[in-house]
């Protein structure tokens, strides 16, 4: 509560009224702005009488005086609910660079952008243009699909990269626009990174190419994409599942190393009854001709009526790894499909078909 002055009633801001009905709001707008104007005034003398006080001046009000914020405005009309039109950040594919949101009623980008440095601009844009000019010569090894930054040292420092026909030893020599890489008696050209998964069917060879002209899985992707690109790791002919594809040497390398212990899970086919014993035994380890394996996890599918249908979940990446399993103890794989790879899934994937990892799936693989 608040007393106005020239008016003995109480007023309440919060709207209430006052004994003769009508709102005291008025009087107090009145008696502010008579405040205002003598604000105005310049003191030429003393003033009249000794109990006249200088009204404060609202403009000095911080609160009132705060400059508004046009991000937090927005941010406010849009939890409002009403039509806001904003940027988003994110890429649903090609041609589809703006999001809508029905929910929310949104729409297209800002009508009104936030102010800016101009100074700031043109030393943001310099700086990128600086980087998309030069690139340090083991990350352009990496781009070009030769072998990771690590590896590409090592051939930087073995003297085999050439660079405008001589030999490169600096490391972090950096190559500029133009300039031509030579290793191996090629010149290279580095190529943007694609990644694309195949829910592979049976009976095609996971290889670029057969002297025997069998079906390879390059003919199931032969259109996804005009970069060079190959598959990581390998599945038998007749199995059957995801397998993926992409031109990024660095991470190839990094999901096929075995020190990455990349996630796999199989679903597996038997010719007969898998005995609950045995599904331990794959757990706690069989010796292989080629050593020791066991698998991180194997129990039946579902809820375990079928008990022909084990899922076996591994990191290993060796040759018919899963069949050997199953064959040491005495099974014959039937069927055989990879259903996880890497945190990927056949989701929405119908078997012979091929899609492009998003921005997030492929932020994910790095990440591993």
């Amino acid at each position: 509560m608040k007393k106005a002055s020239g008016n003995n009633n109480k007023a309440n801001f919060k709207g209430d009224r006052s004994k003769s009905g009508k709102r005291p709001d008025s009087k107090l707008k009145s008696n502010f702005a008579k405040g205002d104007d003598r604000q105005k005034i310049k003191d030429k003398g003393e003033r009249k009488g000794s109990e006249a006080k200088k009204r404060p001046n609202l403009s000095k009000n911080p609160k009132q005086s705060e400059e508004k914020n046009p991000i937090k405005e927005s941010k406010f009309h849009a939890a409002q609910g009403s039509e806001t039109k904003f940027k988003t950040g994110f890429s649903k594919g090609p041609g589809k660079s703006k999001t809508d949101y029905k929910g929310d009623k949104r729409k297209g980008s800002f009508e009104k952008k936030p102010s800016f440095d101009p100074d700031l601009k043109k030393k943001a844009s310099t700086g990128n243009k600086k980087y998309s000019e030069e690139i340090r010569l083991n990350r352009y090894l990496a781009i070009a699909g030769i072998c990771s930054r690590r590896e590409a040292d090592d051939l930087i420092k073995a003297g085999v990269v050439k660079v405008n026909g001589e030999i490169i030893l600096e490391m972090g020599y950096k190559v500029q626009p133009g300039d031509l890489v030579n290793y191996g008696g090629q010149t290279l050209k580095p190529e943007r990174h694609v990644y694309v998964l195949l829910n592979k069917p049976k009976d095609f060879i996971t290889t670029r190419s057969d002297p025997q002209d069998r079906r390879t899985v390059m003919n199931l992707i032969a259109k996804a994409s005009k970069e060079n690109i190959y598959p990581v790791g390998r599945l038998d002919r007749m199995t059957t599942g995801l397998l993926l594809f992409t031109n990024d040497g660095e991470l190839t390398r990094k999901l096929t190393h075995p020190s990455s212990e990349i996630e796999k899970i199989y679903h597996v086919f038997t010719d007969k009854v898998v005995k609950y014993d045995d599904l331990k035994k794959l757990q706690e380890g069989l010796e292989l001709e080629d050593g020791m394996i066991k698998a991180d996890k194997a129990k039946y599918v579902g809820n375990g009526e079928d008990k022909k249908q084990v899922g076996v979940e591994l990191h290993s990446g060796r040759n018919r790894i899963v069949r050997r399993m199953f064959e040491h103890l005495g099974y014959r794989v039937i069927k055989l499909d990879r259903v996880v790879f890497a945190g990927l899934t056949k989701k929405d994937l119908p078997r012979g078909k091929y899609r492009l990892l998003t921005e997030r799936e492929i932020a994910t693989l790095k990440m591993l």
